[in-house]
């Protein structure tokens, strides 16, 4: 007889490190995000959910990264290259005016480069023996295999005044060997190629202390991986075999999803899509080499648009919605085969299993026995029976509120019909005065193994606080929580619902 898993009760926060709060526009590695974590631990939760943390291009999407490896440079904390004598406190007096609640990236761009230019400046100036110099030494030879590649992509870019790999003169376009020495023999990218590689080492260096510290205080961490690369990124640029790509480098198809829950004529992503039978040949080796550098990075990794890998949405580069695609199958359950002979036979694996979903999803989920996620006002806005509603999960699901792709819990009942709002009421024995800690009350209740909660919803937000509308490409992903909301009534009030339900 098969002994049953038995699954530790845990709860915790969606939050990116972005939204943080601080006096640099932008939620960084620093002081505020050693205090959430601890904030965390007093609220009694043991997991903190994050979006992608690579580098974004003019979306600022963490779904659209110029690299699948490479960290986001915006939150290396200032504060933390003064205690490492990078920068000097004088460095840090100049500090602009940036708003507290939104994150206007482009000023805080104009504001950090020159200030991790200067960082390095000082770096260049320790003597070789240096122990911060060592361990640049060591970062740059273990990282080398994407390391090397995203560092001239971006010093390449800068040199073509940001234009796309793909818009680049056809030599270094086509990423020939010749190519690549030749660019970098030319000061301005050897300089940014330098630039890169550093403030590559700078996040990584904080983002594994920040790590080591949660997994101290009993935290674990959640991360995500999105399915599909950007197309103008390091992964496309270097390793264009692997992708669905003309001569030139355009892709012939691209990724989207037809009309579902977020959208009336689907999502148009326009990400590459991958040569699934090429992956097949080598093992899929840079998946794994990518799964591998995320779970050193995190505790536990999503995987976004989880389906793509049983299958995905193809749809003609040329189209204008995502109406005209077609359904192409996946890797199956083969990819899933070779990465737990790579990593193992359990995989701390989150399959991001929303949107529509066939049987055949759910059958690839289980047979690695992948928790799904159960998102709670979905469970509400269809007012009949669905596999939403709690008393439907399965122990093995992680219970949202709600995602970083959903309005604010506040937002959504204060915007749902009259039937949503009567049912959510009747359901959970309330008058819907405060909903979201409703809302949380009853995902820290579920049977779900996890919980997890957006900040939003404990602070009780409302739709103008949200991070992301699908579908709309401006003015998202800007959020950010003030200090003083997180107060100790908070957190006492959470750490309490968790310990009664177990968590």
């Amino acid at each position: 007889m098969t002994k049953k898993k038995v699954y530790p009760r845990l709860s915790g926060i969606l939050l990116h490190p972005t939204s943080l709060p601080g006096p640099y526009g932008i939620g960084d590695l620093g002081p505020e995000a050693y205090e959430f974590v601890d904030n965390l631990k007093i609220s009694g939760q043991k997991l903190w959910q994050v979006l992608p943390l690579g580098p974004v291009g003019g979306s600022n999407s963490p779904y659209q990264s110029y690299s699948s490896f490479a960290g986001q440079p915006l939150i290396i904390s200032p504060d933390l290259l003064v205690e490492d004598r990078l920068l000097s406190p004088e460095d840090l007096s100049m500090i602009p005016s940036l708003p507290d609640g939104h994150v206007e990236y482009d000023a805080v761009r104009a504001y950090k480069r020159p200030l991790l230019k200067k960082a390095l400046e000082n770096f260049l100036l320790l003597p070789d023996e240096h122990p911060l110099k060592e361990e640049y030494e060591e970062f740059c030879k273990k990282e080398a295999e994407w390391l090397d590649d995203y560092c001239l992509f971006m010093a390449i870019m800068k040199a073509n005044d940001g234009k796309p790999w793909y818009e680049w003169e056809a030599p270094i376009r086509k990423g020939n060997k010749t190519a690549k020495k030749k660019w970098m023999k030319m000061d301005a990218v050897k300089e940014e190629y330098t630039f890169q590689s550093f403030i590559q080492f700078l996040f990584f260096r904080q983002w594994s202390a920040l790590k080591a510290y949660a997994n101290e205080q009993g935290i674990s961490i959640i991360g995500d991986i999105p399915i599909f690369a950007a197309a103008n990124s390091a992964d496309v640029w270097a390793n264009k075999k692997l992708f669905k790509l003309d001569k030139d480098g355009h892709p012939t198809v691209v990724a989207g999803v037809p009309p579902d829950y977020f959208s009336e004529t689907g999502q148009l992503w326009g990400n590459p899509l991958y040569k699934w039978n090429v992956h097949k040949k080598d093992r899929y080796s840079w998946w794994m080499s990518r799964i591998r550098a995320q779970l050193v990075k995190y505790d536990y990794v999503r995987i976004d648009h989880f389906r793509g890998l049983d299958e995905y949405w193809e749809v003609p580069a040329d189209a204008e919605t995502a109406m005209d695609g077609k359904w192409m199958p996946g890797p199956k359950a083969d990819f899933f085969n070779v990465m737990r002979e790579e990593l193992g036979e359990d995989l701390p694996i989150i399959a991001e299993d929303l949107g529509l979903i066939t049987q055949s999803v759910h059958d690839l989920r289980d047979q690695f026995d992948l928790p799904g996620m159960k998102i709670l006002q979905f469970a509400f806005e269809n007012i009949e029976d669905n596999d939403f509603l709690p008393y439907n999960y399965p122990r093995n699901s992680v219970c949202y509120t709600g995602t970083h792709d959903n309005d604010t819990s506040s937002g959504w009942y204060h915007s749902a019909s009259e039937e949503s709002k009567d049912k959510i009421r009747r359901y959970l024995s309330t008058d819907g005065s405060h909903i979201s800690w409703d809302m949380i009350r009853c995902a820290l209740s579920s049977v779900s193994r996890m919980a997890i909660i957006p900040i939003q919803d404990i602070f009780e937000d409302g739709s103008d606080r949200r991070m992301n509308i699908p579908g709309v490409a401006q003015g998202n992903w800007g959020y950010r929580y003030y200090k003083e909301q997180f107060h100790d009534g908070l957190k006492k009030g959470l750490r309490e619902m968790s310990e009664i339900y177990g968590r």
